[in-house]
């Protein structure tokens, strides 16, 4: 099983003391000590891979019970745990930095002369607009934070940033592709931004063509994680957008079905990660940018089929299929129920400069050919529809857009 681990067992066992104490922790929690009954603490990759898999109900309910500290700094900080695109508010943990010292000391995307633009929402109980300013702390560039921006406000914001010589900028895509799209409907143009950063999402390749027609020197810079792992890893320019390099601090592990799990090897996290499981599938593989070492490749969730009238709707399958359609910018599903039966599915779709697709032709080629929504549609297939919208759904505390959306009708 050691193959499956992105250290090598020599790397990893002398750092495994952090993975027992994290054990014990999570043992200690009364509603989890059954699952740990019958496991030892992991002393190798063998056995850390024998332990089952923590998911994000497990890590809520131990954070409930241990309520972690940090020995220095403020020791928590109040963020989404349960996610920002659309979880309740929760209690997360991390220490003052956000543990992007260790981020900082292997990726390096800023330097002293960048003017950054943080564009990750602020405030709000939301963690990745004070983990990009703890990272341009350590960067010592000046930095520009946004927050929120309204749609009347982007042209003078992005007027504002030419002249301000703003070279890089940071937020989720969805966030980042407002920003882009504005300005090259406005005709306007950042000359000197040659970085953009993005965490929180999948990145966006509609996002290239809005980049060559507004700023044209600018390459991407990923980091992967949750607000339960944190930053796991980073890429480069250099490395494709869905391949991430793991910290050295983080152990990436791919289990069963390719679904990936994450164990931290930092001593100071607070958060109790031991094969943790985002819902993320993907594989090991050697980048193309050359770096040695195993590189993890995000292929995507696992855990977006949703239950339509008792069948499994497949929504990164279904939003794939409405993005590789003409005109089709960025689909999303909604799924509006009624005393919890779904009552109308509706795919949304954000329509590009080139015009909107043919909708009524899509909506006759998905019903005939996803077996959910031709079975569960059977009798009423007029609630099933397609339709373009000039903005889709997103949260607005964090700026991010899901693909799926849930809604409870009247």
């Amino acid at each position: 099983m050691t193959d499956l681990f992105s250290l090598p067992a020599a790397t990893a066992g002398p750092q495994l003391h952090v993975a027992r104490r994290t054990f014990e922790r999570l043992r200690s929690v009364p509603e989890l000590a059954r699952r740990y009954a019958d496991c030892g603490a992991p002393r190798s990759l063998d056995d850390l891979a024998a332990l089952p898999p923590l998911d994000k109900d497990a890590l809520n309910t131990a954070l409930a019970h241990l309520e972690p500290r940090a020995e220095r700094g403020a020791g928590a900080t109040w963020l989404f745990q349960s996610g920002g695109s659309t979880g309740a508010p929760k209690v997360g943990h991390a220490p003052t930095g956000f543990y992007m010292t260790g981020v900082h000391a292997q990726w390096q995307p800023l330097d002293h002369d960048d003017v950054f633009v943080n564009a990750w929402g602020a405030g709000r109980m939301w963690g990745a607009h004070f983990l990009a300013a703890a990272l341009a702390d350590l960067s010592g560039c000046r930095i520009l934070a946004v927050g929120s921006v309204t749609t009347d406000e982007y042209a003078d914001w992005l007027t504002f940033f030419a002249a301000a010589g703003v070279t890089a900028i940071g937020g989720t895509p969805s966030v980042l592709r407002l920003w882009f799209a504005h300005a090259r409907a406005a005709g306007l143009q950042l000359p000197a931004l040659r970085k953009v950063l993005w965490l929180g999402e999948a990145w966006q390749p509609q996002l290239a063509a809005d980049l060559a027609a507004v700023a044209p020197r600018a390459r991407r810079w990923g980091m992967f994680g949750s607000t339960e792992t944190w930053v796991v890893g980073t890429n480069t320019p250099d490395c494709p957008a869905d391949t991430f390099h793991p910290l050295p601090e983080q152990l990436v592990h791919v289990g069963a079905e390719d679904l990936l799990d994450f164990t931290t090897l930092n001593p100071d996290m607070l958060n109790p990660v031991l094969r943790y499981r985002t819902g993320d599938a993907g594989t090991l593989l050697a980048c193309p940018c050359g770096r040695p070492g195993p590189a993890m490749r995000v292929l995507g969730r696992r855990d977006s089929v949703v239950q339509v009238r008792g069948l499994g709707l497949h929504v990164d399958e279904l939003i794939a299929r409405a993005e590789r359609e003409p005109g089709v910018n960025r689909a999303q599903v909604l799924i509006t129920e009624q005393r919890g039966r779904a009552a109308t599915v509706e795919l949304l779709l954000l329509t590009g400069p080139d015009g909107p697709a043919d909708v009524e032709r899509l909506r006759r080629d998905l019903l005939s050919a996803t077996f959910t929504l031709s079975t569960a549609f059977q009798h009423d297939p007029e609630s099933f529809r397609v339709r373009p919208v000039d903005e889709l759904i997103s949260n607005d505390r964090t700026g991010k857009t899901a693909g799926l959306v849930v809604r409870e009708g009247s």
